[in-house]
């Protein structure tokens, strides 16, 4: 069986060679995962394995960078950050036409809706997000030159480059004025705070990019095309704004709602129990919950601009539009909440 973007009959001799004992017989399925990169489960029948390559056609050489994938991912085994194992990176690109790499097929369950975890539970959601923030504390307490990532990002000037390109980004998608993303960005880049300690981000870490085990322990975090070096608490403000997302009147916009479930630990709790295990300064975190809203607001922008221009496919998309502002005010009221 042949999948587009992964020809069996080429990867099974590269495969049996990173892995010894692998059957001759394999089965590919398409997942769903990621950003953009293409997700594939392999297996001979007695064991998996998860492919990641880049996205079928012409790509920028940085945009789906499956080296820096791979490269984190087994930098951080032996933390206390779960990933899976990775079984090899392949460069060559004649065996698929692209760049790829092999790790463990983990099992576990990236929950999104509140209404899987409302299946649970209030005690076990409760566990499981109380894991997911004591899971990112220890990510940003890895010290990146101790698993050889000194070099896996430029984190000096991190905060300046994060508002400088997302109003970069909300410029090239403009079809409308929008006088609250000038106000937010304004008082944004005249008001940088300094940097805490430089660490590893993640850049999307949220409930559905982690693998939940039937213990309510995480087994694992994926999805790492966003991570790279810098301040570490951009990763809590996101997550913190995905949820706030959920929370708009238009919440069908939300990326998930898993964080409106019952017994989801509350913004006041995912802060607390962050600072309880992390040393990072919090004082400006209003700041970063400026900056994660305005990155969103800018992601969905662009999401509206291509709608409006016919170039997307689905139902949803219409509603977009009417989100963006109530989002930046949620920026503009955290630059308060939090002085």
């Amino acid at each position: 069986m042949t999948l587009p973007g992964l020809d069996l009959d080429r990867f099974g001799p590269w495969l049996r060679a990173a892995v010894p004992g692998v059957g001759t017989d394999l089965d590919a399925t398409f997942i769903a995962g990621g950003k953009s990169n293409l997700t594939y489960t392999v297996t001979d029948g007695a064991s998996s394995w998860i492919v990641r390559r880049p996205p079928l056609g012409h790509v920028l050489a940085t945009a789906h960078d499956m080296a820096r994938e791979y490269r984190v991912m087994a930098a951080l085994a032996p933390t206390a950050v779960p990933v899976p194992t990775m079984y090899g990176l392949c460069a060559d690109t004649e065996v698929l036409g692209a760049p790829f790499y092999v790790m463990e097929r983990v099992d576990g369950t990236p929950y999104r809706a509140a209404a899987e975890l409302a299946e649970l539970g209030p005690e076990r959601t409760q566990r499981i997000s109380s894991a997911l923030v004591e899971t990112l504390a220890d990510l940003h307490a890895v010290d990146p030159a101790a698993v050889g990532l000194a070099d896996f990002g430029r984190p000096t000037g991190f905060l300046e480059r994060q508002v400088r390109r997302w109003k970069q980004q909300l410029d090239a998608s403009h079809t409308r004025d929008l006088p609250l993303a000038t106000e937010l960005h304004a008082r944004l880049a005249a008001d940088v705070p300094a940097e805490s300690a430089a660490g590893i981000v993640h850049g999307d870490y949220r409930l559905d990019n982690v693998l939940v085990d039937g213990g309510d322990r995480l087994a694992a975090v994926i999805d790492w095309e966003m991570a790279t070096l810098g301040d570490p608490l951009t990763d809590l403000a996101l997550m913190i704004v995905y949820s706030r997302l959920a929370d708009l009147p238009n919440g069908q916009v939300a990326v998930a709602d898993a964080t409106q479930a019952p017994g989801f630990l509350t913004e006041g709790e995912i802060i607390a129990r962050y600072t309880a295990r992390s040393e990072r300064d919090m004082s400006r975190f209003g700041f970063y919950l400026g900056l994660a809203a305005y990155k969103l607001a800018a992601i969905l922008e662009g999401i509206h601009y291509r709608y409006l221009r016919g170039q997307t496919v689905g139902a949803g998309f219409d509603v977009i539009g009417s989100a963006i502002e109530p989002l930046l005010e949620t920026g503009l009221t955290a630059l308060k909440e939090h002085p």
